[in-house]
């Protein structure tokens, strides 16, 4: 049996120079925010801190949070890269004909859709990761309450 060879189309050939712009205000918007939210997780953290220190949920809460850590580094290094990668676009629209230059900058940019791509991916799994943990854990203390109130009575 022979085994079929694929030929992948490079579409970012057809990227104009706005199309990428367009690019990285979206991108720098995004990892923005992701940035402002990684402050809200972590004071979520820091006022759920006894629960998720609690043996039932160690585990799962120290792998969450070491994750969330790595990511806000890599948030920052994305928006250090984006921006830097905005400061190049200028080969593109400077006038000069550059193709080895362009074409890099434009193979560099399709890397970029691909990295932010999956790097929202894993950031959206791990949010939705700490919320269920952190509902899971209102959940028990609400329960807590209500038998506390019921054993008072």
């Amino acid at each position: 049996m022979k085994s079929k060879k694929i030929e992948v189309k490079k579409y970012e050939a057809w990227l104009s120079a706005e199309t990428m712009h367009g690019h990285y205000l979206k991108w720098l918007s995004e990892l923005e925010f992701a940035e402002d939210e990684q402050l809200f997780f972590n004071d979520l953290i820091d006022t759920y801190t006894l629960q998720l220190i609690d043996s039932k949920h160690f585990n799962e809460s120290t792998e969450i949070i070491n994750k969330l850590n790595a990511l806000q580094k890599e948030t920052k290094a994305l928006i250090n890269t984006v921006i830097n990668h905005e400061k190049g676009l200028k080969i593109m629209v400077d006038g000069i004909n550059q193709i080895p230059e362009e074409n890099a900058y434009k193979d560099e940019h399709g890397k970029l859709i691909i990295t932010i791509s999956e790097f929202l991916k894993k950031y959206r799994t791990l949010k939705s990761q700490l919320f269920v943990l952190i509902k899971n854990i209102i959940k028990e203390r609400k329960q807590k309450r209500l038998l506390s109130q019921k054993t008072k009575k």
